[in-house]
């Protein structure tokens, strides 16, 4: 291992949301980062950064970018319909593949960020696949670390632009019975620190951690605090049945977002997303923001590029 690779840690996903993000973040430290894309043109990052092309679901470029790296970020997880039809099978796929690379490289630690599991057994089956490629990922390096989230609360996550679109497009806001389900939204911030500091946290090493913020509310509070921060009155109406089949086609039209995106964040709302413990907080230390902080700073970003028709 070279002097300028020793320490390298890799972020995949570096053109997502929260890979971007990542990158930012660590660089920002003078970590040596080193960030992966399909399309590298895609990336912007900051100076010093190195970038490296691969595919993770082919393997194309995936054993150069991971030479000399101590620690792997994988932070890439597909919603997108799959050729076969089987995203779950995809996702496996690729986790398989990156896993066997990095173990063969390597890497230290492989950090994956993953979703909150419902104590429901019958969950959706876009979270069963996080859950798999956790399992996957931990077994290929055992000294890896799973992070599971709930909905991140950021000026460019899905989710919460999927709901703050919904409440900025209707004034009548039907709720599905699924709106009675709790879960505990997390800063941004708070998300991007816990991925930072897990490689220099020796007891996060082996470990699946739930990471939460301090505010556990229903799925309806959520979306009336949200619409109480931007300002407006939206009038609720419960449905008292779930139609998510229905309702996500429906939503999709209405956020202009593809229905293969916004179905499976939906069938995940149907169950109570709660952490299993606050092991994390003594992991790692951390101050959480408020849900109202998160939701202010998410909207002030949101405005500084993009105007809010409902504001």
């Amino acid at each position: 291992m070279s002097r300028e690779t020793e320490g390298m840690e890799l972020v995949t996903g570096a053109t997502g949301y929260v890979g971007g993000r990542l990158v930012v973040r660590l660089a920002g430290e003078a970590r040596p980062v080193r960030a992966l894309a399909r399309d590298p043109s895609r990336l912007d990052v900051p100076a010093g950064v190195e970038v490296a092309r691969a595919d993770l679901l082919s393997g194309a470029g995936l054993e150069a970018a991971l030479e000399g790296c101590a620690t792997a970020y994988y932070l890439v997880h597909s919603m997108e319909a799959a050729d076969d039809g089987d995203f779950a099978a995809r996702e496996r796929r690729a986790a398989e593949r990156f896993g066997a690379t990095a173990r063969a490289a390597g890497v230290e630690r492989i950090v994956y960020l993953g979703g909150l599991v419902p104590r429901d057994p019958r969950s959706s089956a876009h979270l069963r696949s996080r859950l798999a490629v956790e399992e996957i990922l931990l077994d290929a390096v055992p000294g890896s670390t799973a992070l599971r989230a709930s909905i991140v609360i950021g000026a460019r996550s899905s989710s919460f632009r999927m709901l703050v679109r919904l409440i900025e497009r209707l004034r009548v806001l039907p709720f599905p019975a699924w709106h009675e389900r709790r879960t505990q939204p997390i800063d941004e911030r708070d998300a991007i620190e816990y991925l930072a500091r897990t490689p220099l946290s020796p007891a996060a090493a082996g470990r699946s951690l739930d990471i939460a913020g301090p505010d556990v509310l229903s799925y309806g509070a959520m979306v009336e605090r949200i619409a109480e921060l931007m300002g407006v009155a939206r009038t609720p109406v419960g449905l008292g049945l779930s139609l998510t089949p229905a309702a996500s086609a429906v939503v999709a039209a209405i956020v202009e977002q593809p229905p293969e995106l916004v179905r499976p964040l939906m069938e995940s709302l149907e169950h109570d997303l709660l952490p299993r413990d606050d092991a994390a907080h003594g992991v790692y230390g951390l101050r959480l923001r408020s849900f109202a902080r998160a939701v202010e700073h998410a909207l002030h970003e949101w405005e500084s590029t993009e105007p809010l028709a409902a504001r």
